[in-house]
């Protein structure tokens, strides 16, 4: 089974990289474009056919590891 997991920074968490990239946006004309965040996607095949467990065993790497949950927020794609 194929899984996806977005992950972005919660909301009022500063994106400097957004921030960069919006500027340098700017800089190329592009005025109408605000908000610029950046996130990371990780995209993997789970051996599974079940996909309740699929899901807890994703949320439980997510929280140990892919995700820093004190910033960022995620969301699954099965």
């Amino acid at each position: 089974m194929k899984a996806t997991v977005n992950i972005t920074l919660k909301n009022g968490i500063l994106d400097p990289q957004g921030k960069a990239i919006e500027k340098a946006l700017h800089s190329l004309e592009f005025n109408n474009i605000s908000n610029v965040k950046v996130s990371k996607q990780i995209v993997f095949e789970i051996n599974t056919n079940d996909k309740n467990k699929a899901l807890e065993q994703i949320h439980t790497m997510c929280k140990q590891l892919l995700a820093n949950t004190i910033i960022e927020d995620y969301e699954i794609i099965l």
